[in-house]
This record gives structure tokens, sequence and C-alpha cells, in this order.
């Protein structure tokens, strides 16, 4: 049976943290939400980007109760901060979708001086979820990690990214971007593992929104500057890529088909997960490395001063 998004069921009393709605994937996925009854809590770094998002998602939605928290994954401290905010604030969270990233950036590096990329995709969730995970677990809540066919480029994880020494490699704009999606993908693996091990109710799943036509195509590349790359991916992505709006229906399966049961990986049906609609979609073999996930999950604890048991 195909998927769409008539099977979300009824969202009524059920409340969904989402990061990054300020456009593309987490916009439509937001509002995918709300239609359905959600109450959401949303994140930004932007706040007048984030007052724009919540007239769109209320006009798509009227009557949608939304309350944004400002976070930047950029910043380690402010992701435990605003971690600390959420579980403060409410007494339960019914859906975890960690969507915010970036793509592609020329060389950079985050506020503790991790690589971009890594730091951002990969270690601000990483500590971000680790702050909210005891009202997760109390929650039996279901968290979405979102990843992307890019995993597909990376065959393993250089972890010495992910030390203040950072890696001596030279910087590749792609192999890094590929790697801090493999660590999302194995991050939801090796959650939903220790979930299942510890007893918790936590579901983790995990997925990718295929080529989806996002402002992350232009604004990743052009992080510092407009560039030519950026603005010709961008234009590129534009005609091939599927809307935003199609992209985000893996996000929504994911977050809603209450036949998954953890360790999933949701993504387009169609041409080789570029598009389409949404199914249950294989992945690499590094992927499912158990001893790799141990040494990542090792790894993230050290870079972000957390120890996340569960």
């Amino acid at each position: 049976m195909t998927w769409s998004t008539d099977a979300i069921p009824d969202l009524n009393g059920l409340r969904a943290v989402i990061t990054g709605v300020t456009g593309g994937l987490g916009l439509h996925t937001a509002i995918g939400l709300a239609r359905r009854g959600a109450e959401l809590v949303v994140t930004a770094r932007d706040a007048a980007r984030a007052e724009d998002a919540v007239d769109r998602i209320r006009r798509d939605a009227p009557g949608a109760t939304i309350d944004v928290v400002s976070l930047d994954l950029a910043d380690l401290a402010d992701a435990k901060r605003a971690a600390a905010q959420v579980a403060g604030a409410y007494d339960r969270i019914d859906v975890l979708i960690n969507n915010a990233g970036i793509m592609a950036t020329p060389r950079s590096s985050t506020k503790d001086g991790f690589e971009l990329q890594i730091g951002t995709n990969h270690l601000g969730h990483f500590a971000w979820t680790a702050g909210l995970w005891p009202l997760l677990d109390a929650s039996a809540a279901r968290v979405v990690s979102v990843s992307s066919i890019a995993h597909t480029m990376a065959g393993s994880i250089d972890l010495s990214s992910l030390t203040p020494e950072g890696s001596p490699r030279r910087y590749k704009r792609w192999q890094s971007y590929g790697e801090s999606k493999l660590a999302n993908l194995m991050f939801a693996l090796e959650l939903d593992r220790r979930a299942k091990a510890s007893g918790s109710g936590v579901v983790s799943v995990a997925a990718h929104p295929g080529y989806a036509s996002t402002n992350l195509t232009k604004t990743g590349p052009s992080v510092g500057g407009l560039s030519l790359p950026g603005i010709g991916m961008h234009q590129v992505t534009r005609i091939v890529g599927q809307p935003a709006s199609h992209g985000a229906w893996p996000l929504l399966m994911a977050a809603t088909d209450p036949t998954l049961t953890g360790g999933e990986y949701v993504g387009p049906a169609g041409l080789r997960g570029i598009r389409g609609r949404p199914t249950l979609v294989g992945m690499t073999r590094v992927a499912r490395e158990q001893d790799l996930a141990d040494d990542l999950w090792a790894a993230s604890e050290a870079a972000v001063a957390v120890e996340f048991t569960i």
C-alpha cells in the first residue's frame, strides 16, 4: 500500500519538537503535523525567520499551537541550553524530529572549533538529544533523525574530526557532508539499539528526503558569501529535485507510522531514492557497523562533554 499524508493519524494532544523549521523540509514537516492536530515546539536560529515560518504554518493549519525555541546547533553551549529550556518547560515530548542541518559548506568551524558540518549536523543534535533524553524516555517518544542519500558517499567516519585537534586530511566539502549524514543515520540506529537494550519505550528511526528542492543547496555552499557553485546547484536542484513538500513525506511517515518499531530507514521509493512516495529503504553496510557505532558514540560524548547514558 502506498503511503500518503492521509495515513497520518489524529495527533491531537500530542507534542512534536522539530529542529530547523524556517524553510524546506522542516517547514513542510511542521505543517503536515499541525494539520493533524499536533502541538508544535519548533527551533530556529533567526527570530525573524521563525516568525515568518510560524505565520506560514498557521496559514496552512489554522489554530495550530506553536512555540518557538532559539537553537544554534553550531554552538554546543546553546544546544545544551535549549534542551534544558525545553525539558523544563514541557511535561512530555511525543515526537522529536532532528531535521536542521547544513550542506557542502566551505571549510569553517563551529563555535567550539569542530568542522562545521559534522559539528552542526551530528554533534549539535547529539548534545541536544542527550539533554532531552530523560523527557524523551519518560514520554516513550518517537525520535526521527534526518539523514541523506549522501551517506552512501562515506566509506567510514573520520573520528579525528570529533577531536579538538580536528582531522589532518585535506578538507573536501562533500566528503564531510556525507560523513555527517552517515553519522546521523548511525546515531539513529545506535539510539534504537541502546533504547531497546535498556527497555526504554523510545522508538528511534531515520529518514531521508531524496533529492529535494530546498534552499539548503544554495545556502550551504554559499556560507560566507554567494558562490557560483551554490547558485548553479540550486538551479539544477529546482529542476531535478522533488518539491520540499514531497521531500518531507519520509519525515512525516517516520514520525507517525504506528507500524515502525525502531531501527527503520524511510526514504522515497522511486528513481534510486531521489523522489517518490516514502517507503522503507536500505542503507550502506558501514551504516550498520557496530564497532564504528560504538566508537562514534564514545567520540561524540567526549566531543560534547556529555555522558549520554541510556
